[in-house]
């Protein structure tokens, strides 16, 4: 793998057996190009991440293009959403579920402030009745996160997430969603009257905490956009010990 990168590393820097890494690597081979593909045969062209844009993630969202189903990529379905986890779990597979291969998955709640922590839970998994009929992908959005090796075509790190107030929090059943990874959309299809109606009904979840550490963490933690940290964190503190660290 280091041999089919070599044109984008330092070859020179040493590494820990005294050897620089282009002398490391210099005689590698690699035998089976569906194991490791060169840069001019990619296993696939546009990986990575695509950030998306617009009235449903209004500070960005995130996907994983290279898991996601390439029929998906462009996508518009009805919403059927999960108000948090609990819910999520408690209703996925009821048989009665209004729910179909079309349909796109809304996960709330499972954001830096709201789950609290951004939990690993956005790759939910398909309803039993679903799967049983040989579906293998939905569209899924939640403001949450997913394993890095997980599968899907699974929108996450909704920025602003729900429990902060962010239009995630407004997706109701039934509601239109419109996915375009190739425009880097992600597009709530209501009208912008609705939306400031729903805005002004809206209600702020309790927080998970009132008081402690979690309480410091919900009242403090910033987006997804800006990295999960905590408010008080952000500048440059910098390295130097100033005092006995003994």
């Amino acid at each position: 793998m280091l041999k089919a990168l070599e044109n984008h590393l330092h070859l020179h820097t040493i590494t820990a057996n005294g050897k620089t890494l282009g002398e490391n690597n210099s005689g590698a081979e690699c035998y089976n190009r569906k194991v490791i593909a060169s840069m001019d045969h990619p296993f696939q062209k546009e990986a990575g991440i695509a950030v998306l844009k617009g009235n449903l993630c209004e500070n960005g969202a995130v996907i994983k293009p290279s898991a996601a189903t390439p029929e998906l990529m462009q996508h518009r379905g009805k919403a059927v959403v999960f108000e948090n986890i609990e819910d999520y779990h408690r209703r996925v597979d009821d048989p009665e579920l209004d729910i179909d291969e079309n349909s796109v998955m809304v996960l709330k709640g499972v954001g830096p402030q709201g789950y609290p922590g951004m939990a690993e839970v956005g790759n939910m998994d398909l309803p039993e009745k679903l799967i049983k009929k040989g579906v293998k992908d939905l569209v899924r959005i939640s403001d949450g996160r997913m394993s890095g090796t997980a599968y899907g075509t699974v929108v996450l790190h909704v920025s602003p997430e729900s429990t902060a107030g962010g239009v995630l929090a407004l997706v109701q059943n039934g509601d239109m969603i419109r996915l375009d990874v190739k425009n880097r959309r992600l597009q709530l299809e209501i009208s912008d009257e609705e939306l400031q109606r729903r805005k002004a009904a809206w209600i702020k979840p309790a927080p998970a905490a009132q008081r402690g550490y979690v309480q410091l963490y919900i009242n403090h933690v910033q987006q997804a956009d800006k990295g999960a940290d905590l408010d008080f964190l952000v500048g440059n503190s910098g390295s130097k010990v100033t005092r006995d660290a003994h």
